[in-house]
């Protein structure tokens, strides 16, 4: 069965060309002007991938990301023309999980789209738990506990999880981990890490200023301790 796309933009240019190419590529390819728009369609439609432009009226993707995740995972790459790291990193703080800068190439477009895919997709595998000290991770059913509590996580942040535990004591470079968790075609920036790591922390942790799980080795990287 064809993935489904939304693509949110809100030059009428950009959602043809995009759509038109997707099309062709075998993608069924749903569209939306706004942010506000693109919350009716994704609910309706339940994408596989949301492609998100970052300034559009009405409601921008930043606030679309911000009621969005309180109610789905989807995969969200953001399209953006900011080429500011700060606003990157804004995109990543609100559960984006790649972002590609315009102009883009449609071939470099549809090999994110595809990294993406092939993180997030529920093919059918073993069942697989990893369990350490208070973590409960379960890769079949792609969920986390944490003393019994459940805890949402993003498809980057679960994947960033899952290598750290997949692996407790092993100090992973950030490039290590953007190479693990995002695809050798990601643009890969050690912030992109860092505020995963953050993120990640902020929902696992007792204390993310103290961190007990994952732990920061200074001028390396970061590893899971398990303790």
């Amino acid at each position: 069965m064809a993935k489904t796309i939304l693509v949110v933009d809100d030059k009428a240019n950009v959602r043809t060309l995009v759509r038109e190419y997707l099309d062709e590529q075998g993608f069924h390819v749903v569209i939306a002007d706004n942010g506000q728009n693109a919350l009716y369609t994704a609910r309706q439609e339940k994408p596989d991938l949301i492609l998100l432009d970052i300034m559009m009226p009405e409601m921008n993707g930043y606030e679309f990301m911000r009621t969005y995740r309180k109610e789905c995972d989807t995969p969200i790459i953001l399209l953006t023309a900011k080429l500011e790291e700060s606003d990157k990193v804004i995109g990543l703080e609100l559960g984006a999980d790649d972002y590609i800068t315009k102009p883009f190439s449609m071939r470099e477009l549809v090999a994110r789209i595809n990294t993406v895919l092939r993180r997030t997709g529920k093919t059918p595998k073993p069942s697989l738990v990893i369990r350490a000290a208070d973590i409960v991770l379960d890769k079949e059913a792609h969920s986390v506990t944490v003393n019994n509590r459940i805890v949402q996580l993003t498809p980057s942040e679960f994947d960033l999880l899952a290598v750290l535990m997949d692996s407790p004591g092993r100090v992973f470079s950030r490039q290590d981990l953007l190479k693990a968790v995002q695809g050798t075609s990601f643009e890969g920036i050690a912030r992109t890490i860092d505020q995963h790591i953050r993120n990640l922390r902020a929902k696992i942790e007792p204390n993310p200023a103290e961190p007990r799980y994952i732990e920061t080795i200074f001028g390396v990287g970061y590893r899971f301790t398990g303790n």
